[in-house]
């Protein structure tokens, strides 16, 4: 029985298509679980991979890290305030055989437990814990996360909380505490400046008198050295006059001396006076100069 054209075209066709789709190529961020008439037949990839047709089937799974944006909750923290949270859960896969065979779906299981966890992590802290610790409250949700989801071949890189809302009237009371602590800073802050200004006004002025008393302590210095230099000088000078006169009275004679009391005599005698009164040196210097003056044949004659 010869076969219509048309139905063995069809045949190649569907042949070419088993043999091609037999044939995946695994990138190398993702990994193939190959299940074998139901059964776990390994992990493959990357790279090509041959899944025999209509007896193994295979899921594919992505290693690259992923996250998961979680809803905003609703929790009560440990002081029984209601908090509006929604975060981030980053994670990614470790174990394809896993993800694949031990959960349903793990995206929304990962989702279910990120949610109840945090709402047991909140509800330990107290408000201004959650406001003022996240690295800590992210640090925790995410060992919970990764204890949980490790059995699901998942491994948990970080959490991040992106927004924390409080109700409107502990928002209100927060902003009226924040406006009292920035006016009280900015009071501390004023009355600091003012303190230092007031500091360097004072050291300014100490050190305005030091160096005023450390100028007029040099001016004293000075003068006193002007004075005593001044002193040294005069001494000096006086000491050169007398030593002056004394060389010069060490060279006069006794012929320069009766000269000038001559001369004394002289102008004594011109002047208006009747009376004179000569002291007995002149006398005896008179009678020096009579015998200097007296002929040699006379001094000969005496001798």
């Amino acid at each position: 029985m010869a076969i219509e054209p048309f139905l063995l075209i069809a045949l190649i066709i569907f042949v070419v298509y088993m043999v091609v789709s037999a044939f995946r190529i695994v990138p190398e961020y993702e990994r193939l679980v190959v299940l074998a008439l139901g059964r776990y037949a390994g992990t493959r990839g990357p790279g090509i991979t041959l899944i025999i047709p209509f007896i193994e089937t295979a899921r594919k799974v992505d290693l690259r890290e992923r996250f998961l944006e979680v809803p905003r909750q609703s929790v009560i923290s440990k002081d029984n305030v209601t908090i509006d949270i929604d975060f981030l859960v980053y994670y990614r896969v470790v174990d394809p055989k896993l993800s694949i065979l031990t959960i349903d779906d793990v995206v929304r299981a990962s989702l279910n437990i990120a949610a109840t966890t945090l709402r047991a992590v909140v509800g330990d802290i107290d408000l201004d814990d959650v406001l003022a610790k996240r690295e800590q409250i992210n640090d925790t949700l995410r060992m919970k996360l990764d204890e949980v989801t490790e059995r699901w071949g998942l491994k948990v890189t970080r959490v991040e909380i992106r927004e924390v809302e409080p109700p409107a009237d502990v928002q209100e009371a927060m902003n009226r505490q924040m406006s009292a602590e920035r006016a009280r800073r900015a009071t501390v802050t004023q009355a600091e400046g003012e303190r230092q200004a007031a500091i360097s006004v004072a050291e300014g002025e100490k050190q305005a008198a030091i160096l005023r008393a450390e100028g007029e302590r040099q001016a004293m210095i000075l003068k006193a050295e002007g004075d005593r230099q001044a002193q040294l000088l005069k001494a000096q000078g006086y000491s050169a006059a007398l030593k002056a006169l004394e060389e010069e009275a060490h060279s006069l004679t006794e012929h320069t001396l009766m000269l000038q009391y001559l001369e004394t005599l002289r102008q004594v005698g011109a002047s208006a006076s009747t009376k004179f009164i000569v002291p007995m040196e002149v006398t005896s210097l008179m009678e020096r100069l009579t015998n200097t003056m007296a002929p040699n044949g006379h001094k000969d004659e005496a001798k």
